[in-house]
């Protein structure tokens, strides 16, 4: 019973005759239909739990990691919030340093012309005075 049900099987998982394949892999193809139905039915049960598992431990895996990926691009987009807060700040306080320091040069350079005002006037004198 088990090998005409194995044959059955064999005979109905040949390769359609509407799909033309090189003959070498139609060939690999008929000798794996071959030996799978050599096996007893009992031991390709016994493979389908195990890999039924490893499906299921697979599927589970996945999903942990796309929590991971998940809560990752969650955090980065907190973080990347947070530092495009920081530098627009840092941006203000540099603007505010800049023209704090831009308008110390113009006093700079005011205090320096009337200084330079001052001076010209003493310089003629000493010169008047020299002569």
């Amino acid at each position: 019973m088990h090998i005409k049900l194995c044959s059955k099987v064999a005979s109905s998982t040949s390769i359609p005759q509407s799909r033309s394949l090189h003959p070498a892999m139609a060939d690999a193809y008929s000798a794996a239909m071959h030996s799978m139905s050599a096996l007893p039915l009992s031991s390709k049960n016994e493979n389908l739990p195990p890999i039924s598992s490893k499906i299921a431990d697979l599927q589970e895996w996945r999903l942990k990691l796309d929590t991971q990926v998940s809560n990752y691009r969650e955090e980065l987009s907190g973080l990347k919030k947070t530092l495009n807060v920081e530098v627009e700040e840092l941006r203000s306080e540099f603007e505010e340093l800049r023209g704090s320091l831009l308008q110390q040069q113009e006093d700079t350079k005011c205090r320096l012309s009337n200084l330079e005002m001052r001076d010209t006037p003493n310089v003629e004198n000493m010169e008047k005075a020299g002569n």
